[in-house]
Protein backbone atom coordinates (compact mmCIF):
# COMPACT_ATOMS: atom_id res chain seq x y z
CA UNK A 1 0.00 0.00 0.00
CA UNK A 2 2.61 2.39 1.28
CA UNK A 3 4.76 1.32 -2.40
CA UNK A 4 1.53 2.04 -4.04
CA UNK A 5 0.87 5.61 -2.31
CA UNK A 6 4.26 6.38 -3.69
CA UNK A 7 3.79 5.15 -6.98
CA UNK A 8 1.03 7.53 -7.35
CA UNK A 9 2.27 10.73 -5.72
CA UNK A 10 5.07 11.02 -7.99
CA UNK A 11 2.71 10.16 -11.29
CA UNK A 12 0.59 13.42 -9.69
CA UNK A 13 3.63 15.20 -9.44
CA UNK A 14 4.88 14.29 -12.96
CA UNK A 15 1.77 15.45 -14.03
CA UNK A 16 1.53 18.43 -12.65
CA UNK A 17 5.08 19.30 -14.32
CA UNK A 18 3.62 18.10 -17.72
CA UNK A 19 0.82 20.53 -17.60
CA UNK A 20 2.19 23.60 -16.00
CA UNK A 21 5.36 23.68 -18.34
CA UNK A 22 7.18 25.62 -20.48
CA UNK A 23 8.99 24.75 -23.31
CA UNK A 24 12.06 24.86 -25.39
CA UNK A 25 11.56 26.26 -28.99
CA UNK A 26 13.90 25.59 -32.08
CA UNK A 27 14.48 28.59 -33.69
CA UNK A 28 12.83 27.78 -37.59
CA UNK A 29 13.16 29.50 -40.72
CA UNK A 30 10.15 30.75 -43.18
CA UNK A 31 9.65 26.87 -44.17
CA UNK A 32 9.07 25.23 -40.48
CA UNK A 33 12.95 23.93 -40.36
CA UNK A 34 14.80 24.32 -37.45
CA UNK A 35 17.92 26.56 -37.88
CA UNK A 36 20.98 24.84 -37.45
CA UNK A 37 24.08 26.62 -36.39
CA UNK A 38 26.24 25.91 -39.50
CA UNK A 39 29.51 25.96 -37.47
CA UNK A 40 28.65 24.23 -34.04
CA UNK A 41 25.59 22.00 -35.54
CA UNK A 42 23.20 22.84 -32.57
CA UNK A 43 20.17 23.50 -32.92
CA UNK A 44 19.62 26.90 -32.12
CA UNK A 45 16.42 27.65 -29.17
CA UNK A 46 14.22 30.71 -29.99
CA UNK A 47 13.40 31.07 -26.43
CA UNK A 48 16.89 32.11 -25.54
CA UNK A 49 16.78 33.70 -21.86
CA UNK A 50 19.42 36.15 -22.89
CA UNK A 51 21.29 38.10 -25.65
CA UNK A 52 24.38 36.03 -27.41
CA UNK A 53 27.67 37.55 -28.31
CA UNK A 54 29.17 36.04 -30.84
CA UNK A 55 28.53 37.51 -34.22
CA UNK A 56 27.78 35.12 -36.31
CA UNK A 57 25.09 33.71 -34.49
CA UNK A 58 24.08 37.26 -33.43
CA UNK A 59 23.06 37.62 -37.37
CA UNK A 60 21.38 33.91 -37.52
CA UNK A 61 19.08 35.30 -34.99
CA UNK A 62 18.20 38.66 -36.58
CA UNK A 63 17.29 36.99 -39.79
CA UNK A 64 14.75 35.07 -38.43
CA UNK A 65 13.08 36.92 -34.93
CA UNK A 66 10.91 39.89 -35.24
CA UNK A 67 12.88 43.16 -35.42
CA UNK A 68 13.83 44.08 -31.84
CA UNK A 69 12.90 40.90 -30.42
CA UNK A 70 16.77 39.99 -29.62
CA UNK A 71 17.41 43.97 -28.17
CA UNK A 72 14.77 42.67 -26.02
CA UNK A 73 16.70 40.14 -23.82
CA UNK A 74 18.65 40.74 -20.89
CA UNK A 75 23.18 40.55 -21.38
CA UNK A 76 23.55 37.15 -20.02
CA UNK A 77 26.08 38.45 -17.29
CA UNK A 78 23.36 40.35 -16.13
CA UNK A 79 20.38 37.88 -16.19
CA UNK A 80 18.35 37.53 -13.29
CA UNK A 81 15.79 34.50 -12.39
CA UNK A 82 12.66 36.66 -12.60
CA UNK A 83 13.51 38.62 -15.31
CA UNK A 84 10.74 38.12 -18.66
CA UNK A 85 7.67 36.54 -19.22
CA UNK A 86 5.67 34.12 -16.83
CA UNK A 87 6.56 30.70 -18.90
CA UNK A 88 4.70 28.16 -16.53
CA UNK A 89 6.00 26.13 -12.91
CA UNK A 90 8.40 24.33 -15.09
CA UNK A 91 10.17 26.93 -16.37
CA UNK A 92 10.06 29.52 -13.45
CA UNK A 93 10.85 27.11 -10.67
CA UNK A 94 13.82 24.80 -12.76
CA UNK A 95 14.69 26.08 -15.61
CA UNK A 96 15.35 29.81 -15.13
CA UNK A 97 16.86 29.63 -11.26
CA UNK A 98 19.41 26.48 -12.92
CA UNK A 99 20.44 29.21 -15.71
CA UNK A 100 21.14 32.02 -13.38
CA UNK A 101 22.83 29.61 -10.72
CA UNK A 102 25.28 28.81 -13.97
CA UNK A 103 24.98 32.30 -15.08
CA UNK A 104 25.92 33.35 -11.71
CA UNK A 105 28.91 30.65 -10.93
CA UNK A 106 30.41 31.25 -14.80
CA UNK A 107 30.44 35.15 -13.87
CA UNK A 108 32.50 34.62 -10.44
CA UNK A 109 34.97 31.89 -12.05
CA UNK A 110 34.90 33.84 -15.48
CA UNK A 111 34.33 30.41 -17.27
CA UNK A 112 30.74 29.16 -17.83
CA UNK A 113 32.13 25.89 -18.67
CA UNK A 114 33.59 25.17 -15.01
CA UNK A 115 30.32 26.80 -14.11
CA UNK A 116 28.28 23.76 -15.63
CA UNK A 117 30.54 21.60 -13.37
CA UNK A 118 30.20 23.34 -10.10
CA UNK A 119 26.29 23.68 -10.95
CA UNK A 120 26.09 20.05 -11.16
CA UNK A 121 27.90 18.85 -8.60
CA UNK A 122 26.21 21.43 -6.18
CA UNK A 123 22.89 20.13 -7.46
CA UNK A 124 23.81 16.43 -6.80
CA UNK A 125 25.30 16.89 -3.51
CA UNK A 126 22.40 18.54 -2.67
CA UNK A 127 20.13 15.41 -3.39
CA UNK A 128 22.70 13.07 -1.87
CA UNK A 129 20.18 11.92 1.37
CA UNK A 130 17.85 10.63 -2.01
CA UNK A 131 20.60 8.80 -4.37
CA UNK A 132 22.61 7.52 -1.24
CA UNK A 133 19.53 5.34 -0.33
CA UNK A 134 19.11 4.07 -4.10
CA UNK A 135 23.05 3.42 -3.74
CA UNK A 136 22.66 1.41 -0.46
CA UNK A 137 19.72 -0.90 -2.26
CA UNK A 138 21.86 -2.40 -4.52
CA UNK A 139 23.71 -3.56 -1.29
CA UNK A 140 21.00 -4.37 1.16
CA UNK A 141 19.89 -6.68 -1.98
CA UNK A 142 22.97 -8.48 -1.54
CA UNK A 143 23.08 -8.95 1.89
CA UNK A 144 19.55 -10.35 1.31
CA UNK A 145 19.83 -12.89 -1.59
CA UNK A 146 20.23 -16.00 0.09
CA UNK A 147 17.28 -15.61 2.23
CA UNK A 148 15.23 -14.57 -0.70
CA UNK A 149 16.38 -16.96 -2.97
CA UNK A 150 15.43 -19.73 -0.73
CA UNK A 151 11.71 -18.13 -0.68
CA UNK A 152 11.79 -18.58 -4.61
CA UNK A 153 13.12 -22.06 -4.24
CA UNK A 154 9.91 -22.51 -1.41
CA UNK A 155 7.36 -21.43 -3.36
CA UNK A 156 8.53 -22.71 -7.44
CA UNK A 157 5.73 -23.70 -9.38
CA UNK A 158 3.02 -22.65 -6.78
CA UNK A 159 1.10 -20.13 -8.57
CA UNK A 160 -1.98 -20.32 -6.33
CA UNK A 161 -3.53 -17.48 -4.82
CA UNK A 162 -2.81 -18.37 -1.50
CA UNK A 163 0.76 -19.14 -1.86
CA UNK A 164 1.48 -15.92 -4.14
CA UNK A 165 -0.15 -14.10 -0.71
CA UNK A 166 2.39 -15.98 1.56
CA UNK A 167 5.74 -15.66 -0.62
CA UNK A 168 4.82 -11.59 -0.78
CA UNK A 169 4.37 -11.52 3.09
CA UNK A 170 7.67 -13.05 3.30
CA UNK A 171 9.57 -11.07 1.17
CA UNK A 172 7.99 -8.15 2.52
CA UNK A 173 9.50 -9.51 5.97
CA UNK A 174 13.12 -9.93 4.33
CA UNK A 175 12.58 -6.44 2.93
CA UNK A 176 11.58 -5.38 6.31
CA UNK A 177 14.47 -7.54 7.91
CA UNK A 178 17.40 -5.92 6.15
CA UNK A 179 15.63 -2.32 5.53
CA UNK A 180 15.03 -2.76 1.98
CA UNK A 181 12.64 0.23 0.11
CA UNK A 182 11.68 -0.96 -3.12
CA UNK A 183 10.51 2.87 -3.63
CA UNK A 184 13.91 4.09 -2.84
CA UNK A 185 15.84 2.53 -5.80
CA UNK A 186 12.76 3.98 -7.81
CA UNK A 187 12.66 7.80 -6.59
CA UNK A 188 15.90 9.51 -7.66
CA UNK A 189 15.18 8.24 -11.65
CA UNK A 190 12.27 9.99 -11.31
CA UNK A 191 13.90 12.85 -10.26
CA UNK A 192 16.86 12.53 -12.26
CA UNK A 193 15.14 12.76 -15.92
CA UNK A 194 13.49 16.36 -15.00
CA UNK A 195 16.73 17.57 -13.38
CA UNK A 196 18.55 16.28 -16.79
CA UNK A 197 16.18 17.76 -18.65
CA UNK A 198 16.25 21.35 -16.97
CA UNK A 199 19.97 20.91 -17.60
CA UNK A 200 19.23 20.48 -21.48
CA UNK A 201 17.05 23.57 -21.47
CA UNK A 202 19.30 25.68 -19.11
CA UNK A 203 22.00 25.37 -21.71
CA UNK A 204 20.05 25.28 -25.13
CA UNK A 205 18.44 28.84 -23.95
CA UNK A 206 21.70 30.45 -22.23
CA UNK A 207 23.96 31.63 -25.42
CA UNK A 208 27.04 32.32 -22.99
CA UNK A 209 26.79 28.76 -22.23
CA UNK A 210 26.87 27.29 -25.89
CA UNK A 211 29.66 30.33 -26.82
CA UNK A 212 32.15 29.37 -24.59
CA UNK A 213 34.84 26.83 -24.62
CA UNK A 214 36.31 24.29 -21.93
CA UNK A 215 39.28 21.72 -22.20
CA UNK A 216 39.73 22.94 -25.74
CA UNK A 217 35.81 21.88 -26.19
CA UNK A 218 33.68 24.85 -27.63
CA UNK A 219 30.56 23.79 -25.61
CA UNK A 220 28.03 24.40 -28.14
CA UNK A 221 29.45 21.77 -30.59
CA UNK A 222 28.62 18.44 -30.80
CA UNK A 223 30.71 15.52 -31.37
CA UNK A 224 29.22 14.55 -34.52
CA UNK A 225 29.53 17.95 -36.19
CA UNK A 226 33.13 17.73 -34.99
CA UNK A 227 33.48 14.73 -36.37
CA UNK A 228 32.48 15.19 -39.72
CA UNK A 229 35.29 18.39 -39.59
CA UNK A 230 38.32 16.34 -38.37
CA UNK A 231 38.49 17.35 -34.77
CA UNK A 232 38.57 14.10 -32.75
CA UNK A 233 39.35 15.84 -29.52
CA UNK A 234 34.83 15.41 -28.76
CA UNK A 235 35.80 11.49 -29.26
CA UNK A 236 37.32 11.48 -26.16
CA UNK A 237 34.27 13.23 -24.81
CA UNK A 238 32.18 10.55 -25.63
CA UNK A 239 34.46 7.46 -25.29
CA UNK A 240 35.02 8.67 -21.20
CA UNK A 241 31.68 9.63 -20.61
CA UNK A 242 30.36 6.11 -22.07
CA UNK A 243 33.45 4.34 -19.86
CA UNK A 244 32.17 6.48 -16.86
CA UNK A 245 28.37 5.86 -17.50
CA UNK A 246 29.19 2.04 -17.78
CA UNK A 247 31.22 2.12 -14.41
CA UNK A 248 28.38 3.82 -12.40
CA UNK A 249 26.02 1.19 -13.38
CA UNK A 250 28.19 -2.03 -12.57
CA UNK A 251 28.83 -0.36 -9.38
CA UNK A 252 25.06 -0.02 -9.16
CA UNK A 253 24.40 -3.73 -10.21
CA UNK A 254 24.33 -6.19 -7.23
CA UNK A 255 24.36 -9.61 -7.73
CA UNK A 256 20.56 -10.13 -6.70
CA UNK A 257 19.74 -8.40 -9.84
CA UNK A 258 19.04 -11.01 -12.75
CA UNK A 259 20.87 -11.06 -16.46
CA UNK A 260 17.53 -8.94 -17.98
CA UNK A 261 18.78 -6.03 -15.29
CA UNK A 262 21.81 -6.18 -16.59
CA UNK A 263 21.43 -6.76 -20.23
CA UNK A 264 18.66 -3.17 -19.77
CA UNK A 265 21.69 -1.63 -18.35
CA UNK A 266 23.91 -2.24 -21.18
CA UNK A 267 21.31 -1.04 -23.50
CA UNK A 268 20.80 2.04 -21.46
CA UNK A 269 24.53 2.53 -21.60
CA UNK A 270 24.48 2.08 -25.43
CA UNK A 271 21.43 4.50 -25.48
CA UNK A 272 23.63 7.20 -23.92
CA UNK A 273 26.54 6.75 -25.76
CA UNK A 274 24.81 6.90 -28.47
CA UNK A 275 22.52 10.03 -28.03
CA UNK A 276 26.24 11.94 -26.52
CA UNK A 277 27.53 12.14 -29.91
CA UNK A 278 24.29 14.43 -31.14
CA UNK A 279 24.07 16.40 -28.12
CA UNK A 280 26.01 19.57 -27.58
CA UNK A 281 29.61 19.28 -25.48
CA UNK A 282 27.88 21.41 -22.73
CA UNK A 283 25.37 18.56 -22.06
CA UNK A 284 27.67 15.86 -22.18
CA UNK A 285 29.99 17.19 -19.95
CA UNK A 286 26.95 17.63 -17.54
CA UNK A 287 26.24 13.98 -17.90
CA UNK A 288 30.05 13.15 -17.58
CA UNK A 289 30.06 15.24 -13.95
CA UNK A 290 26.52 13.77 -12.87
CA UNK A 291 27.59 10.56 -13.55
CA UNK A 292 31.14 10.66 -12.22
CA UNK A 293 29.58 11.58 -8.94
CA UNK A 294 27.37 8.38 -8.67
CA UNK A 295 30.80 6.33 -9.12
CA UNK A 296 32.48 8.46 -6.52
CA UNK A 297 29.12 7.92 -4.25
CA UNK A 298 29.24 4.12 -5.23
CA UNK A 299 32.38 3.22 -4.13
CA UNK A 300 32.29 5.18 -0.78
CA UNK A 301 29.08 3.20 -0.05
CA UNK A 302 30.70 -0.34 -0.78
CA UNK A 303 34.03 1.26 1.24
CA UNK A 304 31.67 1.87 4.41
CA UNK A 305 30.10 -1.24 3.68
CA UNK A 306 33.58 -3.38 3.88
CA UNK A 307 34.93 -1.48 6.83
CA UNK A 308 31.61 -2.30 8.94
CA UNK A 309 31.90 -6.02 7.78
Amino acid sequence: MKLNKKKKLLMVLLLVIALTTGCTKNLEDKDGKAVVNPVTGQSLTENILCRPTDEETIKIYEKHLEKGELEKLPECNKYKFNTGKDEGLWTNVFVKPLAWLILTIGNLVKNYGLALIIASLAIRAISIPITRKTAMQSELLAKAKPELDRIEKKFEGKNDSESMFKKSQEISMVYKKYDISPASGCIYAFLQLPIFIAFLEAINRVPAIFEDTLFGLQLGTTPWTALQNGNFMYLILVVILGLITYLSFKLNVSSAQNDQTRMMNRMMVGMIVFMSVFMTAALDIYWLTSNLFTVGQNLLVKRRKDVNE
